[in-house]
Formats: structure tokens, C-alpha cells, sequence
């Protein structure tokens, strides 16, 4: 079952994902009063392009609120690391190569290459205090998550 708004976020902080970096990373052993953990579709593709660019953009007002950013899809870490390359993206892509997590949520999209929908978790405290869904990366999906970080920590 996805965690929603108020629910532990259990299953996102303890999973160990591999990072475009090549290093293991579990979100629990993070350092920051907040987290910002958005899927995307697939890297390269113009959306997740212009999106990751806008988290990029405005990566130094969430870190101004305590907040570190993720990405996340079902890409491997080779294809994340082009992307973040390409992007020059001062964040980390995360991978979820088999779509496990992006199943245990409920947002994995099924067909030829299974990719995780368009979700945004914004964790504070260990706990979900919101989820963006059906967000679309013109209507700017980054600058959503930031009001929400703002909403919720006042900075």
C-alpha cells in the first residue's frame, strides 16, 4: 500500500537504492529536516528533462528549508548518470530497476518498459505530509513541491 499524507514512510526510508553516483543510498540515513522524493517516467524524455532541470533550478530554496531532493525511476544507474551529466544536476537520480518500490506504491505503469508514474512524496519528520499526483512538468511540478515544503516548515 503507497503511503499517503500522514502515514509512515517507512517504505521509502528504508529502501536501499543504487544512485546515479554508483553509491548506495538509504533516504533513513539522510541528514536533512525534509526530503523531496519525486518519480519520473523515464530519464531523456523532454518532461522528465524539463522537470528535472526546474528541481535542479530551485534545488538551493529546498535546501534553504532543510530539504534534500531525490529522483527516482526505473531506470538503471548508467542511464541516470548520463541524465544527471547532461543536466548537470546537483541532486541525485536514484534507480528502481525493477520497478519493485514503484510496485509496492502503486505506481507502477505497466507495458513494453515499466515505468513509475509522475508521483511526489514530501517527507518531513519520517512521516508523508503530501503527495503530488497527476502533476505534468509545464505546470510546474518542482515549484508545487517547494510550495508544499514551505507550507509545512515555514521557511
Amino acid at each position: 500500500m503507497a503511503p499517503e499524507e500522514g502515514d509512515a514512510a517507512s517504505l521509502l526510508l528504508s529502501w536501499e537504492f543504487t544512485a546515479h553516483t554508483g553509491e548506495k543510498v538509504v533516504l533513513r540515513n539522510v541528514n536533512a529536516r525534509g526530503l523531496v522524493v519525486y518519480f519520473y517516467p523515464r530519464a531523456m524524455t523532454p518532461g522528465c528533462t524539463r522537470e528535472a532541470a526546474r528541481f535542479n533550478e530551485l534545488l538551493d530554496e529546498f535546501k534553504r528549508c532543510g530539504v534534500e531532493v531525490y529522483g527516482v525511476s526505473t531506470d538503471p544507474p548508467e542511464r541516470n548518470r548520463r541524465f544527471a551529466e547532461k543536466l548537470s544536476l546537483r541532486f541525485k537520480l536514484l534507480s528502481d530497476p525493477q520497478g519493485e518500490l514503484a510496485s509496492r506504491l502503486g505506481i507502477l505503469r505497466g507495458g513494453k518498459r515499466p515505468s513509475a508514474e509522475r508521483v511526489t512524496y514530501i517527507i518531513i519528520d519520517g512521516r508523508v505530509v503530501a503527495t503530488l499526483r497527476g502533476v505534468r512538468p509545464a505546470e510546474k511540478h518542482a515549484d508545487l513541491a517547494l510550495e508544499e515544503v514551505r507550507r509545512h516548515l515555514q521557511c
